[in-house]
C-alpha cells in the first residue's frame, strides 16, 4: 500500500513532499502497528486533522478488511482443493516481488548519499545475523542519522 499512498499523496497530489513523506513513515515504522495504517494517519492528519484521520485510517484499513473477510469465507470452505492451494503458491512470489519494489522505491528517495545506503546495510545484516527487535533497529538508525548530520 505505500507505493500507492506516496504516488496518491506526493506524486499526483502534491500534499506532502517527498522529504515530508519519508519523515512519516519513518515515525509510522516506529510506531506500534501496521506501517500503512500509521502512514495514512499521519497523512490524514496533516491534510484535514483529526477527521482526516479517521477518514484515512477507514479507508486505508476497511477496503483490505471486506476483501480478506470475503475471501476468507470461501477459503475455509475450499482450502482443500488443489487449484487454490497452487493459486497461493503462486501468489506468494508476486507478493515478495510488490514488498521488493516498494523497498526500492521508497529507498530511492530515502537514501540520499552512499553515507546513507551503507547506514541501511550495516542495519540490515544486524537485523540478519544478531536478531534485534525491529525498535532497536529503528533507534539505532535515529541515533546514526543524528550523529552524521551534527
Amino acid at each position: 500500500m505505500l507505493p500507492l499512498i506516496k504516488q496518491e499523496i506526493v506524486e499526483k497530489k502534491k500534499v506532502l513532499t517527498d522529504e515530508e513523506f519519508i519523515e512519516g513513515l519513518s515515525v509510522a515504522q516506529s510506531l506500534p502497528g501496521a506501517i500503512a495504517i500509521n502512514t495514512a494517519c499521519f497523512v490524514g492528519r496533516k491534510v484535514r486533522g483529526i477527521a482526516g484521520t479517521l477518514v484515512s485510517v477507514l479507508g486505508a484499513s476497511l477496503p483490505s478488511f471486506l476483501i480478506i473477510l470475503f475471501i476468507a469465507s470461501f477459503f475455509l470452505q475450499y482450502r482443500h482443493l488443489e487449484v487454490v492451494q497452487n493459486f497461493f503458491r503462486g501468489a506468494t512470489p508476486a507478493i515478495v516481488a510488490l514488498i521488493i519494489g516498494a523497498v526500492v522505491d521508497i529507498g530511492k528517495s530515502a537514501l540520499d548519499d552512499w553515507g546513507d545506503l551503507i547506514i541501511a546495510f550495516i542495519l540490515f545484516f544486524i537485523t540478519l545475523f544478531f536478531n534485534l527487535h525491529p525498535l532497536w533497529i529503528v533507534l539505532i538508525g535515529g541515533m546514526l542519522g543524528v550523529l552524521r548530520r551534527k
